[in-house]
């Protein structure tokens, strides 16, 4: 089935690029007036031939992340941007496909190894900076106040730092220039307290109508009452509001020396409310982003909680099956009075151990989940005393991977269960495990007579399934086919 959700994911880095490309094709274009689309469509193959290494790249970016090892992929990644992509603008510029000046093109270089830079720093942020709990806390009602506290300061020492500039001077008033003079500031450090206060309450006026609008009337009225009685209320909070806002702004000393003077401003013009107005309707989509985020997190939280409760149950389904597996074999080896009933005993013990303590634990290493399957091999061999045509092949290149643990026994359970056990004759069963640090094949092969119901699967297989859809969602595959007196059964599973 096509899935939207990776297509989107895979491709993202490229559609990016794209944007670029068109807009850095539409800023070389919007102010033609003749042979508008010619040159539109020449500026985009102008650009795409000097961006191809980044658009290939791009492209199969995912592909090579999951194929090359970390330092192949970074030498891929150098060659593309560091000595293809140079080539190729060159080139661009040698071929003069839209006749771009040779700034233009170095430029959309340029621009598009800044992406990357973005790109790669919202990965790690996103990966590692954003689940750090002080940064979690940090919600965008937050963020917007300390941006504001820093726009204060900054205009603060701007202001102080164009005090004395005659640059600045306007009609007897001063402006604020794009100064930052450290050693003004230093001398001034009284006046740049004042300005920072007086800055600040100006901006906290705004910031308290956002606020009304996204906890009041966002959140309670609009959600309950629909968009009429939100711009009623919207109306009734303006004009509670502005006058009061309007009056202490205009009392700020500040007035006087980068603005107007006190007494010649009615607090109730309707300039006020219509400033008030736009501040409101201006943070209405953020709100609405806020109230939605809230709501989906909620959401995310709920699933989070009903599959980790599906999860504990199906551990719980898992663990009573293998058990009652395990001491149907030590029961029938009591009945042959055999001497391996105390080793048997002790080798059921530690697979018990591994299933209740391991089996609760995250992921476990591959090589420990290995030894789990050759000792339950090894002690469903003395308990049935038959032929037993065994291979378990492995390729591993390292065995501390982690893994989820008691997934792989499940297919072994499953052979014994319904193909080896009923078997009449000699029975044969072929193990072959294949991993690396980014994905695991295992494999199951085992023989069975076709007149047992071999799609009864039990709950194991069951079991399985609903595991991987909640331990690996889109990244695992399971095919299981019967043909030719052998059950096979492969799992695939991407481990980054």
């Amino acid at each position: 089935m096509f899935n939207t959700k990776n297509l989107n994911y895979r491709y993202q880095d490229f559609f990016l690029n794209i944007g670029l490309l068109l807009w850095i094709a539409i800023l070389n274009t919007y102010n033609l007036t003749s042979k508008i689309w010619l040159n539109y469509a020449s500026c985009i193959l102008a650009l795409g031939l000097c961006l191809l290494p980044v658009l290939v790249f791009s492209f199969f970016k995912v592909s090579l992340k999951n194929a090359l090892t970390r330092k192949r992929y970074i030498s891929c990644w150098c060659i593309f941007f560091f000595i293809l992509l140079p080539l190729f603008t060159n080139f661009a510029f040698y071929l003069q496909i839209a006749k771009l000046e040779y700034t233009v093109l170095i430029s959309t270089a340029l621009l598009a190894i800044s992406l990357e830079m973005m790109l790669k720093a919202n990965h790690y942020y996103q990966k590692k900076v954003r689940h750090i709990k002080w940064i979690k806390k940090i919600g965008l009602e937050h963020a917007v106040l300390i941006t504001i506290v820093l726009l204060a300061a900054t205009i603060s020492i701007m202001a102080v730092s164009s005090l004395n500039n005659p640059v600045y001077q306007r009609n007897g008033f001063r402006l604020v220039g794009f100064e930052f003079d450290l050693k003004a500031l230093w001398f001034n450090i009284g006046i740049f307290f004042s300005f920072f206060l007086q800055f600040l309450i100006m901006y906290l006026c705004g910031y308290l109508l956002f606020l009304v609008n996204s906890r009041l009337l966002v959140s309670k009225i609009l959600k309950e009452k629909g968009l009429l009685i939100y711009l009623l209320a919207l109306s009734t909070t303006i004009a509670l509001l502005y006058p009061l806002l309007a009056q202490l702004l205009i009392s700020l000393p500040i007035n006087t020396v980068f603005g107007r003077s006190i007494f010649e401003t009615n607090p109730f013009e309707l300039e006020n409310a219509l400033g008030a107005l736009a501040i409101m309707l201006i943070s209405l989509p953020i709100v609405l982003a806020l109230q939605w985020g809230k709501q989906n997190n909620k959401i995310l939280s709920l699933e989070k909680e009903n599959s980790q409760r599906e999860l504990d149950l199906l551990k719980q389904q898992l663990n009573p099956h293998f058990f009652f597996n395990t001491l149907n074999n030590l029961y029938a080896l009591s009945l042959q009075k055999s001497d391996k009933t105390p080793e048997t005993i002790l080798q059921l013990s530690e697979l018990m151990r591994y299933t209740i303590y391991k089996g609760q634990e995250k992921s476990v290493k591959l090589s420990q989940e290995i030894d789990y399957i050759n000792d339950y091999i090894q002690l469903q061999q003395i308990r049935l005393q038959k032929n037993l045509n065994f291979e378990f092949n492995k390729k591993v290149n390292d065995e501390q991977l982690e893994i989820v643990p008691l997934l792989l026994i499940v297919f072994v359970e499953n052979a014994f269960k319904h193909g080896i056990e009923p078997a009449e004759d000699e029975a044969s069963l072929k193990l072959y495990l294949s991993a690396n640090h980014k994905s695991l094949y295992f494999s199951c092969e085992n023989s069975f007579d076709p007149e047992e119901n071999v799609h009864h699967q039990g709950i194991g297989i069951d079991n399985l399934r609903k595991r991987l859809e909640l331990l690996y969602p889109n990244k695992h595959t399971l095919d299981i086919t019967a043909t030719d007196h052998i059950f096979k059964a492969e799992l695939k599973l991407q481990l980054t």
